[in-house]
Order: structure tokens, then C-alpha cells, then sequence
């Protein structure tokens, strides 16, 4: 109907030049009258591209997650990319499902799983396929990572906790296998270490949820003498366990201060507004999608980049006597 070759049709419609602006304007006009859309399937065995880059996340449940598909999902569309995204569940054998699932659907995985040591990588990715680590503990030539500063900012938190006069802080851990956890933990340790109070470290165990950080909140209503501060391993958490607080009356902070990790939304508009140590959630999916589309677009640069540490801010809110607009580097 344009009274021109496919070449033509191609460059007019890819952009790639070779054709006239009047040619072109045609071209597209005819298109549009067409609805016509160029087919992905047939365009992909050309390209050797899909345009679709996947994502396995743990869960894809909470605000964290949602946070952080936004940022890939922005990247990826000022890319012209799109996204195919799964989650483990929390499964070892779903999270290797996903994987294959996704192999020659995607140009590039960005996986953030706590079954991705290098035995499970090793037996679920083909070597060629570029894929980058979130928050990973593998140590490994093979793939690009991203790390948030787990153990920095847990750190920091509980030192400013000590610094407030705190004495007994109860941290509430997530699953046992989650490195972030394990990094988070670290640091509230190392921290009371340092202070000499690691004979009073008290660990509670949360999965993440608000009802865990509830139950949790009620374990440490229970014990005797009760913490005079809490500190949960994700603002989650954080949340159920100042609804337990509030259930019993006990104040916050006056008679335990809480605080949380990763700053969600969220977090600002509970009653006390929650102190917490913020992640840039959003910028960490835009920052893992720009370093896998640098290995897509560049295969032949075998050595992926260095490990990058993201760093976190501390955030001091009225749950810790402060108020919002009081922020130091963790």
C-alpha cells in the first residue's frame, strides 16, 4: 500500500535511516491505517533479541517488591524493554522453575533469590546468559551483583539506638536463609559488640510479614526485663510490632523506641512515624536493569563489572524521638 519494499518498510518504521522524511511519513501513515504492528516472534529470530528482560524475585508481595519492580520497569521501558517477572515463593524448586522457565524468553535475568548459591546458578543458567545478582551472598566471576549495605546500615542504626541510651534492643530477624538478614544481624551484633552488650543481644524471629513483627512485638512484651528498644530486620515488621505496642498501651518511644529497615512508603504515615534505615528501593531496580542492559548490548566484555555496594541512609522519625526531616549517612 506504500508502493515500497519491505527494506523500506523496516528502516522507516526502526528508524534506522535510508529513506526520505517523505517516505517515511507515508510509510507510518499507511501503518497506522493498518494497525499494523511488527511481529516480535519473527523479528527476535533476526535480532537474536527478545526485548524482554526477566526478573525472579523471592515474593512479590509487600511494598519492597513493588518498589523495586517499579524502578526496573521505568528502566526498562525508557529502554523500549519490557519485563517478565516470577517469584520462588520462598522454594528452592519453584525458583529453579522460574529460571528455566524464562531461558529463551528473556535477553537477560536479574535474579534476587536465597537459593542462588553458585551450585544452584551453575546447574539452572547457561553460562551465555547475561544475569545480574540482588543482594547475593555468591562471590562469583561469572555474574555482575548489587549488594545494599545491609550490614552498614543495620549497624548505624543500632549504634544511633545506643547513642538514644538504649541498653536491651531486640532485633527481629527474617527467614535464617535470607542474606539480607544475615547481613542486617551482623551488624546489630557487631554493634552491641562494640558497646560490650552482646551478652544482652535478644534475636526474635519474623518471615518478613506484619503479623510476624505482631508476634513478635508480644514476645518481647513478655519478657522480663522488657527491651527498651526494637529493631526489625524490614519496616514491615516494624509495623505489626507497633500495633502489638499500641494494643498494650505501652508508648512509643517513650517506653521502647522501634525501628525498621528499607523506608517504604509506608513508614512516614504509621502512628509514630517509623525511624528507619532507607533503602532506595526504586533506584536499586533501575541501577541492577542499567548494568544487565550494559551485558546484553555488550557481550564480547567477558569480565562482568565489580560488585556494587549500595549505600543506605539512616532516617530518624518520632518512633525513635526524632522527627522526619533529621537524616544521616548509615
Amino acid at each position: 500500500m506504500a508502493n515500497v519494499s519491505v527494506a523500506s518498510v523496516s528502516r522507516a518504521l526502526n528508524g534506522h535511516g535510508g529513506v526520505t522524511a517523505e517516505t517515511q511519513k507515508r510509510i507510518r501513515e499507511v501503518a497506522a491505517r493498518l494497525r499494523y504492528v511488527p511481529h516480535n516472534a519473527a523479528r527476535s529470530l533476526i535480532t537474536r533479541r527478545t526485548q524482554t528482560i526477566g526478573a525472579l524475585l523471592p515474593d512479590l508481595h509487600g511494598a519492597f517488591f513493588s518498589e523495586l519492580i517499579r524502578g526496573i520497569d521505568l528502566a526498562a521501558r525508557a529502554r523500549g524493554l519490557y519485563m517478565l517477572v516470577s517469584s520462588s515463593h520462598g522454594d528452592a524448586t519453584e525458583a529453579a522453575i522460574a529460571l528455566r522457565a524464562m531461558q529463551g524468553r528473556v535477553d537477560g535475568l536479574l535474579v534476587m533469590s536465597p537459593h542462588a548459591d553458585e551450585a544452584f546458578l551453575d546447574e539452572n543458567l547457561p553460562i551465555v546468559l547475561p544475569t545480574v545478582l540482588i543482594n547475593s551472598h555468591v562471590r562469583s566471576d561469572r555474574h555482575a551483583a548489587l549488594d545494599v549495605d545491609d550490614y552498614g546500615g543495620a549497624r548505624a542504626m543500632t549504634e544511633h539506638l545506643l547513642g538514644l541510651g538504649c541498653k536491651r534492643i531486640a532485633f527481629i530477624a527474617g527467614p535464617e536463609v535470607n542474606h539480607d538478614v544475615q547481613e542486617r544481624c551482623r551488624g546489630y551484633r557487631e554493634a552491641l559488640a562494640a558497646a560490650r552488650l552482646d551478652d544482652r543481644a535478644v534475636v526474635l524471629q519474623g518471615d518478613f510479614t506484619e503479623e510476624s513483627g505482631y508476634r513478635a512485638g508480644k514476645q518481647a512484651l513478655a519478657m522480663v526485663p522488657r527491651p527498651d528498644a526494637i529493631f526489625a530486620a524490614n519496616d514491615m515488621m516494624a509495623i505489626g510490632c507497633l500495633s502489638a505496642l499500641s494494643e498494650a498501651k505501652v508508648r512509643v518511644p517513650e517506653d521502647i523506641a522501634v525501628a525498621g529497615f528499607d523506608d517504604i512508603p509506608m513508614a512516614r504515615y504509621v502512628t509514630p512515624p517509623l525511624s528507619t534505615v532507607r533503602v532506595r528501593i526504586a533506584e536499586l531496580g533501575e541501577a541492577a536493569l542499567g548494568r544487565l542492559v550494559r551485558m546484553i548490548e555488550a557481550p564480547e566484555d567477558a569480565a562482568p563489572e565489580p560488585r556494587t555496594v549500595v549505600g543506605t541512609e539512616l532516617v530518624v522519625r518520632a518512633s525513635c524521638g526524632g522527627n522526619d526531616t533529621v537524616r544521616r549517612r548509615a
